[in-house]
């Protein structure tokens, strides 16, 4: 069977990479002060920060039930079946969506809920894929990646706290108090939701406050501690700069983890988060 891999923009991949990878990605849709916009299509990342540093009003959205089908059946048109990979189901309701619209076509789009976003949902397509390729049928693929879900973690710092605050995620109060003491803190995405994980005064301490982390998921949840078998990456929102040195920091710390994939944060995320932030993730390897 030929199979195809969808997945949202969410991912990382751009519609260029898309193409060379032969993979299929639906871009998500924003409303800009009243305008719609669409991720990689007409919105770049630097559109996106300037708009957001302006104060443009921001929302996010998910991919209208008709640009999924559409995209699904003229896929269809050559494929035998699709795995279709969204965003976390705790961050959006995108993958639900997708659920119900699948059940319309006979088993041949199997709908994958792992949980994951940004560089973690990347390695997700990218393990489809390698699968595909070895003739995996689509529900072998979905099943697998659905029992991998919490293979995975992300750990954010944040620069700032005005977004959280304007997105109504912490109090005013809270964000005036954390921006006196300049605290920097160290958000988690490990399965559904976006939470609290620890607050540093520095730069430097989140930075320790994430590698500590990714280690002790390293060795612990996953049982390799050397890494051989691990994915380490790092996404970032408007500070390339500022990730290329963490990216050498990691590639001292974790010597044996082999290359270090580094993709800027999805903008559904950015926007709540804001600029400046720096993300350490890891999932594990494939069997």
């Amino acid at each position: 069977m030929k199979i195809a891999i969808v997945t949202d923009s969410n991912s990382g991949i751009t519609q260029a990479e898309a193409g060379d990878l032969g993979i299929f990605v639906l871009p998500m849709p924003f409303m800009i002060d009243g305008q719609d916009y669409y991720e990689d299509v007409n919105l770049t990342q630097r559109e996106f920060y300037e708009k957001l540093k302006d104060g443009s009003d921001i929302s996010t959205s998910q991919p209208s039930p008709e640009s999924v089908t559409g995209l699904w059946d003229k896929v269809l048109e050559s494929h035998d079946a699709i795995v279709h990979i969204p965003m976390s189901s705790g961050l959006s309701g995108s993958c639900q969506t997708a659920l119900m619209l699948a059940e319309d076509y006979d088993g041949k789009v199997q709908v994958v809920n792992n949980q994951r976003i940004s560089v973690t949902q990347r390695q997700s397509v990218l393990d489809a894929r390698e699968m595909a390729g070895k003739g995996k049928s689509a529900e072998e693929i979905r099943r697998y990646l659905e029992d991998t879900r919490f293979d995975s973690s992300i750990y954010i710092m944040l620069d700032t706290l005005k977004y959280l605050k304007k997105g109504g995620r912490i109090t005013p109060a809270a964000a005036a108090l954390g921006t006196l003491l300049k605290l920097k803190p160290v958000l988690q995405i490990q399965g559904e939701k976006l939470d609290a994980f620890s607050k540093a005064r520095t730069v430097k301490q989140a930075k320790n406050v994430m590698m500590t982390a990714i280690s002790h998921d390293m060795e612990h949840r996953f049982g390799d501690k050397s890494g051989k078998r691990i994915h380490l990456f790092i996404a970032y929102t408007d500070n390339e700069g500022a990730a290329l040195e963490l990216k050498e920091e990691l590639k001292h710390a974790f010597p044996e983890t082999g290359e270090i994939h580094m993709d800027p944060l999805s903008l559904s995320v950015s926007c709540h988060i804001g600029p400046g932030a720096l993300a350490i993730a890891c999932t594990k390897a494939m069997e």
